[in-house]
């Protein structure tokens, strides 16, 4: 863990107890002799925290050091993809903000199921999480429309990745938002809205999982 995520982050004082208390001094086994680092994900800054007290149900910590330093992805992409199942969200979800996706918006496209509800409170803790292990000091963000055509209303210099001779890989510099499709694909409606240019593939002619997919994408573009 790079550091310790707390809301409060930056105040003088800190007062650790409940979950955070039990697995900073019980789990992790920290004690007065180590300092620990905070960040509240809202500023750049990392807080150095002196431990001053501990016992049975919480600490008190003393701010000594703060220091400007961002770590954040070195480019910008947002990712429009279109719903799939929840659980297969939250499984992907570290690896992509890991990897440094700033943005991703679920669409509720044509073959997206309808009943599936994201549950965005425990999508935030997965991703303080995963900041925290990668050394992020931001998060991803998270968004939700309607339709296809909202989305591309909202964000009308996407790109959509689906079968095309158009490589991704020839336009890693120019994609900023990419759409990518949910188990099915896209409609054929859904493709009509996008200019042959706007469509990119990649020289493969196997059918990747929405979850490969949009792996494949965010490689092609970051790394």
């Amino acid at each position: 863990m790079q550091f310790t995520y707390h809301q409060n982050s930056g105040e003088d004082a800190l007062k650790i107890d409940g979950n955070l208390h039990k697995h900073l001094f019980k789990v992790r086994r920290h004690n007065k002799s180590k300092n620990l680092f905070f960040r509240n994900m809202i500023d750049n800054v990392l807080y150095e925290y002196e431990i001053v007290d501990i016992n049975k149900r919480y600490a008190t910590l003393k701010l000594i050091n703060k220091t400007n330093m961002p770590i954040k992805p070195q480019k910008y992409l947002h990712i429009g993809w279109c719903m799939i199942d929840a659980k297969n969200i939250e499984k992907m979800l570290p690896t992509l903000n890991e990897i440094g996706v700033s943005k991703i918006t679920f669409i509720r496209c044509k073959y997206s199921q309808n009943n599936i509800k994201i549950n965005y409170a425990k999508l935030e803790n997965i991703l303080i999480n995963s900041s925290m292990q990668c050394g992020r000091s931001d998060k991803m963000v998270l968004d939700e429309v309607g339709s296809l055509r909202e989305f591309l209303n909202n964000n009308p210099e996407s790109y959509m990745f689906n079968f095309s001779a158009n490589n991704i890989a020839n336009k890693a510099d120019d994609v900023k938002t990419i759409i990518v499709g949910c188990e099915g694909g896209f409609s054929d409606d859904e493709v009509a809205m996008m200019r042959d240019t706007k469509i990119v593939g990649v020289s493969s002619n196997l059918i990747l999982r929405s979850e490969s997919a949009v792996v494949v994408v965010v490689s092609k573009i970051i790394l």
